[in-house]
């Protein structure tokens, strides 16, 4: 599968394995098996909560912590990412979760971009502009006590890089205690200076999560899935264009639903709400987005119709220049649109 695009994409959370070996062995780290490593890096099926799941974030954290670790991860990452058939990523991380060793929040946003611009020096050998990997950077603030400050020198930073890599800002971190609203001056700030955001809600949280995002001025939501516990607010949802940044196996790892055999992302599209596919955490969630279209298929009979429509609607959210949603509509288009009825399913 070709075209892909993803709007919701944790860089700690999707660290290739062989970048993680790589790492381990430049800071020396003890060599564990290829099963220790991959139950410290990713959730088993008994995985209880939200909570449970952010624990797996703990050690790939652990080899972030320097300008050549932020670089390295990056560009492994968009490497793998092109790999897949993405055209276009958004990827979110936390800098003041890289500041353990010493770096500034700004020296680990740059370290980020820095990978970024190299991945792009690295794909123009192959010589298939129109159809190359496109990324850019959200900074998130985080749901912690007593980081205010923290979180407000993040927006900041995202404005010195702005439109130089980053594109936006995100709120992350556990839902449940920390209210969004108590979040209210980062977005604020983030308004002042004309950066998008998108917030974390109506996950580890329910519709109440969602509804302090709206009020804060999101226009797109991280997962925002369990909007579906009262079908009036789909309704207002789908009437305020309102994007959700769906994660299936994400929401399944974290006993959301209880299988992909009950993920609502089709009953969503029917009653046009603004819903994306995407992969959250690849190697936390044992996943990527290929494999997320593949399950949705195969599990609730995801049509081809509907992909391109679940592709419109991230290329209608994406933080990302009208340049480059017109390359993304012509990749979709050009490409996918074969036939009458995938002409007809975009209107």
């Amino acid at each position: 599968m070709r075209n892909l695009i993803d709007i919701h994409l944790h860089l700690d959370g999707s660290l290739p394995y062989k970048t993680v070996k790589k790492l381990m062995k430049v800071h020396e780290m003890p060599i564990i098996s290829d099963r220790e490593l991959h139950h410290r890096l990713s959730v088993s099926p008994s995985c209880q909560d939200l909570d449970e799941y952010l624990e797996k974030f703990d050690f790939p954290l652990k080899l972030m912590q320097t300008p050549a670790d932020l670089h390295t991860c990056v560009f492994d990452l968009l490497q793998e990412l092109r790999e897949q058939g993405l055209v276009y990523a958004e990827i979110r991380f936390a800098p003041q979760l890289h500041t353990q060793k010493g770096m500034s929040q700004r020296d680990a946003v740059q370290a980020a971009v820095a990978g970024l611009n190299d991945f792009e020096v690295w794909q123009s050998q192959f010589g298939t502009p129109a159809s190359d990997l496109h990324a850019n950077l959200l900074l998130c603030a985080m749901r912690f006590a007593d980081n205010e400050q923290e979180n407000l020198e993040t927006v900041d930073v995202a404005k010195e890089f702005y439109q130089k890599g980053v594109t936006g800002i995100d709120l992350a971190g556990p839902e449940l205690g920390h209210p969004n609203i108590d979040y209210a001056p980062v977005f604020n700030k983030a308004k002042k200076y004309g950066i998008p955001y998108t917030i974390h809600a109506g996950e580890g949280f329910g519709i109440e999560s969602i509804k302090q995002a709206l009020a804060m001025g999101a226009k797109r939501i991280g997962h925002g899935i369990r909007c579906v516990e009262d079908p009036e607010f789909v309704h207002e949802l789908a009437l305020r264009g309102i994007t959700l940044e769906c994660c299936a196996t994400s929401n399944i790892n974290t006993k959301i639903f209880r299988s992909l055999d009950y993920y609502p992302i089709r009953t969503l599209l029917d009653e046009k709400v603004r819903v994306t596919l995407n992969s959250d955490n690849m190697t936390v969630s044992n996943t990527n987005l290929p494999h997320e279209y593949h399950q949705l298929e195969q599990r609730l009979g995801l049509t081809a119709r509907e992909e391109i429509q679940l592709k419109l609607n991230a290329i209608n959210a994406a933080f990302a220049k009208p340049a480059e949603k017109q390359r993304l509509l012509n990749l979709v288009m050009s490409m996918e649109v074969t036939s009458p009825i995938y002409a007809r399913a975009i209107y």
